[in-house]
């Protein structure tokens, strides 16, 4: 055992230097600001220094946080000034404002690695300080998206557990729902059980929790409900919801199994709106122990439950949230929304079909009908977007199966390849046939749709140039209108190649010159096209984008693009068809 004692902990450099700049500015600003104690250094290396900040000149709306003449703070200097300090509270009177973090920190910075400038300086952070009792004070936050402010303004994930999905509504009542796992990092909840296993888990509405949820059973019960003391003498009151609902579903689940559990918070100020929800578990060894008692009968107070139960640590599951009423979708305002819904035939699933009919996908289109009868091979996944699982499958199995991967809810069909009749009725029923397959036939084919009286759908064709892949054609035909595809394409070719200053677009309607296709195999192989992946890839969101924008003011005519780094003027230009 030594002596000696350690060493006290002493700032850092970067520390001193924001004290130092923080004492000057409390002296510049007194009594605006005030220091009101000496800094003090703890074991972790953080700096803690009290001080005041005037606020009786603020202005209070109805609804406003009610602030005193003036407020007292613990501003806490973290060891590295990558990290921005931290305000907290000396009281709980905050706890509930919007961006109060568990009762006492305020929420200064939404996105601290966008926002914090470690060479700012403290006068910024006091600036923000400064700002955030203004707004609190005046009731400008935005409750709606105040970060996780119902629910003490924390995220609630203990590393390791599952991603919990939940898209479908979840009721304000008490419920019953169901888990399925779906891969070892996902847990879908389900109103209804999809699988055998799927496992009984409670959704409980509580009240705001303003503190958090707590890290044990016996924290969230006494934050959820602060009735419930270990009070002894009261052993025989009835027990709360919450742990009635995890009994009954632990009884219910199989033995040996965590007991999932969905909170489900009101907002205070939106009531009525959907709940904040938290998804958590107790471990199977408590969960047991739970079972185990409610044979017999639930506990109703803290002081009734052993103390591995009561202590039992709870894991809290990332949730993600995709309701569609607290989920806005990223493309909203991108012209590919107009895609969202839509019934769209995509004949030739290759290096643009392929890489359409997933953007169509994830634009939210609702009815895809794929054809294509070729097949995937190796080779082709250095262009389009297969895997080593697809190759073997027809390209357009092979799609299908992609894109369910990547949206559940998507109807997919595969069709016969054009010209079949059967497709006849495809332009009076879909919203969009798109024509990816180079083929004079399908052309042609197309051109008979395109006469249909009572036609509904959008034509398009994409194509690209078979030397690069980074040059893109669109010919698309509005409905109402019965002038052929090969028409308009016909017309827009004798302008561009009219056009000099439209020379780099020639090779659209150029028949290949040997060497510009590729034989990709030896032998008699088909010739095909050159390009990458990146080629193919940028080139058909140019032309699905240009698709989507004239899905809502359709205008026949000819798009011509090329992507940037061919240096090509211009690099698009409109061909409107007029008769």
């Amino acid at each position: 055992m030594s002596k000696h004692k350690p060493p006290a902990a002493r700032p850092t450099s970067s520390q001193r230097r924001l004290l130092k700049e923080l004492t000057a500015l409390a002296t510049a600003h007194e009594p605006d600001l005030r220091l009101t104690g000496r800094p003090r250094t703890d074991a972790d290396g953080l700096v803690t220094i009290p001080l005041s900040v005037r606020t009786d000149t603020m202005p209070h709306a109805p609804g406003g946080l009610q602030l005193k003449q003036s407020e007292d703070f613990l501003l806490i200097l973290p060891a590295t000034p990558m990290a921005p300090p931290q305000v907290r509270t000396t009281h709980l009177r905050f706890a509930g404002t919007p961006h109060v973090l568990q009762g006492d920190r305020l929420c200064l910075y939404l996105d601290p690695t966008r926002e914090w400038d470690p060479a700012a300086g403290i006068t910024p952070v006091i600036n923000r300080l400064w700002q955030w009792l203004t707004d609190a004070a005046a009731g400008t936050f935005d409750p709606a998206t105040a970060l996780y402010h119902p629910v003490g303004g924390v995220l609630h994930h203990t590393p390791g557990t599952p991603t919990v999905v939940v898209r479908e509504p979840v009721s304000h009542r008490p419920a019953t729902a169901w888990l399925t796992p779906r891969t070892t990092d996902r847990l879908d909840l389900t109103n209804v059980p999809t699988e055998s296993h799927s496992h009984r888990t409670p959704i409980l509405p509580v009240d705001t929790l303003p503190l958090g949820a707590g890290s044990t059973l016996a924290e969230l019960l006494t934050l959820a409900h602060p009735d419930m003391a270990p009070d002894p003498t009261a052993a025989d009151t009835a027990p709360p919801a919450l742990l009635t609902a995890l009994a009954a579903s632990a009884l219910r689940n199989p033995e040996g199994t965590a007991q999932h559990f969905v909170l489900a918070v009101r907002h205070p100020a939106t009531p009525a709106a959907p709940p904040f929800l938290l998804a958590g578990r107790l471990s199977p060894q408590a969960t047991d122990t739970l079972r185990r008692l409610a044979r017999r009968a639930t506990p109703s107070r803290l002081g009734t439950m052993p103390d591995d139960l009561a202590h039992a640590p709870l894991a809290w599951c990332y949730l993600s949230d995709e309701r569609p009423e607290v989920t806005t979708r990223r493309d909203t305002l991108r012209p590919i929304r107009a895609l969202q819904d839509a019934h769209i035939h995509i004949w030739g699933c290759g290096g643009i079909g392929s890489w359409a009919a997933e953007m169509a996908s994830r634009s939210g289109a609702a009815h895809l009908t794929l054809s294509d009868p070729g097949r995937v091979t190796g080779g082709l996944l250095v262009r389009q977007n297969y895997t080593e699982e697809h190759i073997g499958m027809t390209k357009a199995t092979a799609l299908a199966s992609r894109l369910r991967s990547i949206r559940d809810d998507i109807r997919i069909d595969i069709a016969t390849p054009p010209p079949n009749p059967a497709l006849l009725a495809a332009a009076d029923e879909a919203d969009l046939i798109i024509d990816a397959t180079v083929s004079i036939t399908v052309g042609r084919f197309l051109d008979l749709l395109a006469q249909r009286p009572h036609r509904k759908a959008v034509l398009a064709q994409l194509a690209t140039d078979s030397l690069t892949a980074s040059l893109g054609i669109l010919t698309l035909a509005a409905p109402g209108t019965p002038t052929p595809l090969s028409a308009i394409d016909h017309t827009a070719g004798g302008h561009v190649l009219d056009d000099p200053d439209l020379e780099a677009y020639h090779a659209l309607w150029d028949e290949p010159v040997p060497g510009d296709e590729l034989r990709p195999t030896r032998g008699c192989s088909t010739p095909t096209f050159h390009g990458s992946a990146a080629d193919l890839m940028a080139t058909t969101a140019t032309l699905v984008n240009l698709v989507a924008t004239q899905m809502r003011h359709p205008i026949s005519g000819t798009h011509l693009c090329a992507q940037p780094h061919t240096g090509t003027v211009p690099a698009h230009r409109f061909i409107p068809y007029s008769c």
